[in-house]
């Protein structure tokens, strides 16, 4: 019984030693002290049984480290997981496929306004603050010195004013 006691005080003990490698085992002779070496009966065994002893606590001592460590990645893929389908859902359904939300509140995003340096294609502007726009319809206003006011509308949507002008324009921003 007290042998018994031990063998399960030394497993514990190793267990709990899990900074130790398996490979660094020292034996039993030199975890014990001399007296619970004695007590459990172990300084009658050979230097084969006890080898057989220590390989035996080396093998439950991977196994239990190997099984924790597998846990504890189960664990932490779990959490990440949950958390993205968290987040996930609490995005709209359009934001989902990458399209602007309609909910947003579009009236308090800042008006943009900058000086129109060139164009830059066909129907495309460069800004001063280095912004490339397009016209999603087709800009007949000269645009390059003047000042314009790019102003956010509703489903991420934008509107191009031109200073001296009373037009308004669909634009989106490509740089």
């Amino acid at each position: 019984m007290k042998t018994l006691r031990s063998f399960r005080c030394i497993a514990f003990v190793l267990l709990s030693l899990s900074v130790v490698r398996a490979d660094d085992f020292p034996g039993l002779k030199v975890i014990m002290t001399a007296d619970d070496y004695a007590r459990a009966g172990l300084d009658r065994l050979t230097s084969e049984q006890i080898g057989v002893i220590d390989s035996a606590l080396i093998r439950h001592f991977r196994a239990n480290v190997s099984v924790a460590a597998e846990r504890k990645a189960a664990e932490q893929v779990v959490v990440a997981t949950t958390a993205a389908v968290t987040s996930e859902r609490k995005r709209s359904g359009l934001a989902r496929f990458g399209l602007p939300s309609l909910n947003s509140d579009w009236k308090n995003e800042p008006i943009l306004k900058a000086r129109a340096t060139g164009w830059v294609g066909g129907n495309s502007f460069a800004l001063d603050n280095g912004q490339v726009w397009e016209g999603l319809e087709t800009i007949t206003v000269e645009l390059v010195g003047r000042e314009v006011e790019i102003q956010p509308r509703p489903a991420g949507a934008y509107a191009l004013n031109v200073e001296g002008k009373n037009t308004t324009l669909r634009v989106r921003r490509l740089k």
